[in-house]
């Protein structure tokens, strides 16, 4: 619950980092609020991952619609570099997990991705993870469509990072 953990009020925290990757906190950034437990209407999912929180999208695409985050603040998928992957690695897992803990097993018929920028509603690194992908709505399939230029599935982006780091 909000306050409880001892923390100190809004105001008088830090701002964020404004590096490419980001990182501290950001009082305006609602994620990182959620992340530091400051969004009582939230309710986290138990997440083994330290670092990273999960909790349910608030405009679900799927019966199953979950969102991986990392407490620090965090820019877009864009800002990410090769350093990144073992994060994105690691946000992944999470996100199977938690999914195994909500009784959903089908690990083939699941969505796990990124909103690509300018098309981010957050600017606070989220994994949007998805089941079934086979029952996603149509507009759900429109707003997470693999291979299109607002949405870029996580094993895209590591191969992204990859690449991109290979040839500069």
């Amino acid at each position: 619950m909000a306050g409880e953990d001892g923390a100190a009020p809004e105001a008088a925290q830090p701002p964020a980092d404004s590096g490419p990757a980001g990182g501290g906190y950001d009082a305006k950034c609602v994620f990182c609020r959620i992340g530091r437990r400051e969004e009582p209407g939230t309710a986290l999912l138990p997440c083994e991952s330290e670092g990273l929180v999960c909790f349910r999208d608030i405009r679900p695409g799927a019966p199953h619609h979950y969102l991986v985050v990392p407490i620090e603040h965090m820019g877009n998928c864009k800002t990410l570099k090769k350093e990144h992957i073992p994060l994105v690695e690691k946000m992944m897992e999470a996100g199977k997990n938690i999914l195994q803990r909500n009784n959903f097993t089908d690990l083939n018929d699941i969505r796990m991705g990124f909103h690509w920028p300018p098309f981010c509603s957050i600017s606070h690194l989220h994994l949007h993870v998805l089941a079934p992908a086979s029952h996603l709505g149509f507009l759900s399939r429109m707003i997470y469509r693999t291979n299109s230029y607002w949405f870029i599935t996580a094993e895209q982006l590591i191969e992204r990072l990859q690449t991109e780091n290979t040839a500069s």
